[in-house]
């Protein structure tokens, strides 16, 4: 896959939904997070690059380890060996807040993944065994600013945020959000009641949330053109790592 990065470079952005440029800016952040290796013991046999191709690849297609296998050269146990150790390193940065927090606009909503472990979700209204997972972005950049660790997906969207460290971290900042989070302390559409039609007014303000609130909506569909969100295999944390991943790799797809 090496010869293949350096000779043909448009197989990156087809396998990854990252530009060449931006997958070596990601590949230069792995590295500085201590991707080359923990020091000691048996070597790598890929180089950095090629791990961390092998992860987006993953993430990208959701191919099986068995398959990624065949498609780098390695056995099955080197393929699970890069993604155990490289994804944590994949997370999502923290947000820098370049701007005053009151001047800011973020959008939370929720998003229903399927998921095999048990442990993680839970049978779900979109009839699959799901978890829910929150993520919070910019209205104004499309950015993911932070992704809430994923919770059962029969669990309702006000009480995940609300057990979440999300809220701490939007603190004094203005974030909206749909009908489903009403009571935690987010901006919610206007309610309407049996009886009591909603006013002129009313009706304006929920149009223009819904035209702002829509773009959370887009962000999730740009970021299940990852396939490992449509269909997690993975256990324990996986999905999380996954989530924050894929939220990071998304970022460097919109960033200008």
């Amino acid at each position: 896959m090496g010869g293949v990065l350096r000779a043909e470079p448009v197989w990156v952005e087809t396998f990854t939904g990252l530009r060449l440029e931006r997958f070596v800016k990601l590949v230069k952040a792995v590295r500085e997070r201590g991707g080359n290796g923990p020091g000691g013991g048996r070597p790598w046999c890929p180089w950095l690059p090629d791990r961390v191709l092998l992860l987006a690849v993953h993430y990208r297609t959701n191919l099986a380890m068995r398959q990624l296998a065949r498609l780098f050269g390695v056995s099955p146990a080197t393929v699970c060996r890069v993604i155990q150790w490289l994804r944590p390193l994949l997370a999502l940065e923290p947000d820098a807040r370049p701007v005053a927090d009151t001047d800011r606009l973020w959008i939370v909503d929720g998003t229903l993944i399927p998921v095999r472990d048990r442990k993680v979700g839970a049978s779900s209204r979109n009839y699959r065994f799901s978890a829910n997972v929150q993520v919070i972005i910019d209205a104004d950049s499309r950015l993911v600013i932070a992704a809430a660790r994923p919770a059962p997906g029969n669990t309702a969207d006000a009480h995940v945020w609300r057990e979440s460290d999300l809220p701490a971290m939007a603190a004094g900042t203005t974030v909206i959000a749909d009908g489903a989070s009403l009571g935690a302390g987010l901006i919610v559409p206007h309610r309407k009641r049996a009886g009591r039609p909603l006013l002129h007014g009313q009706e304006k303000d929920d149009a223009e949330h819904r035209r702002v609130r829509a773009r959370v909506e887009h962000a999730f569909a740009r970021m299940k053109n990852w396939k490992i969100l449509r269909d997690c295999r993975q256990r324990g944390d996986g999905l999380h790592h996954a989530v924050q991943a894929v939220a990071a790799m998304h970022n460097r797809v919109m960033a200008r």
